[in-house]
């Protein structure tokens, strides 16, 4: 496995997830506004140990054998503590999620952590078109996708930690972000 890079953007440091992220982890994701939109595979209530076993088990084998790319979100004034996380995954319409703690979301950290894994996905992996699943109610996240240049491609059933909702299909190629203002 190649090393992955820490990634810089104006205001944030995206480090890549190590075991040591586990405290983090757990402080910052097991609140509802965190995981209602995510996949139904997410427990909840979320365990007392889902953090370090989600790095044991998911994230740390499947970045070693170079299917997933995951990175941790830092402030750059307050570089220790860990925010959020960003991730680039080799699925099928499913190359591309994210989470950012309660009291960091709406301040435009994501739309800077997601350009920046983007720009990962398709300058330094090389790849066609990048496809993100995202629950139709989570109007946020579908801002996101708009202002970055995605076009919603289709809908789906989806299940996610909050029940079943449609899932919306966002893509953008290479071609397009290359071209894409920022």
């Amino acid at each position: 496995m190649d090393t992955l890079p820490t990634l810089y953007t104006e205001r944030l440091i995206l480090q890549p997830l190590t075991l040591d992220d586990a405290e983090g982890i757990q402080q910052q994701f097991p609140h509802w506004e965190v995981v209602r939109y995510l996949n139904a595979l997410v427990p909840w209530p979320y365990p007392a140990d889902g953090a370090r076993s989600y790095l044991e088990q998911v994230v740390l084998p499947a970045m070693a054998q170079g299917r997933e790319w995951h990175w941790s979100i830092r402030l750059r004034e307050a570089p220790g503590q860990l925010i959020g996380n960003v991730s680039l995954m080799d699925e099928q319409d499913n190359n591309r999620g994210f989470w950012l703690g309660p009291q960091w979301q709406g301040q435009g950290l994501m739309s800077e952590a997601s350009a920046a894994v983007t720009a990962y996905w398709f300058t330094v992996l090389g790849r066609p078109v990048l496809r993100v699943p995202k629950a139709a109610p989570n109007l946020g996240s579908r801002r996101l996708s708009e202002k970055t240049g995605m076009r919603l491609i289709r809908t789906e059933e989806g299940q996610f930690v909050e029940g079943a909702f449609p899932k919306d299909i966002w893509e953008i190629t290479r071609e397009e972000w290359l071209k894409h203002p920022l």
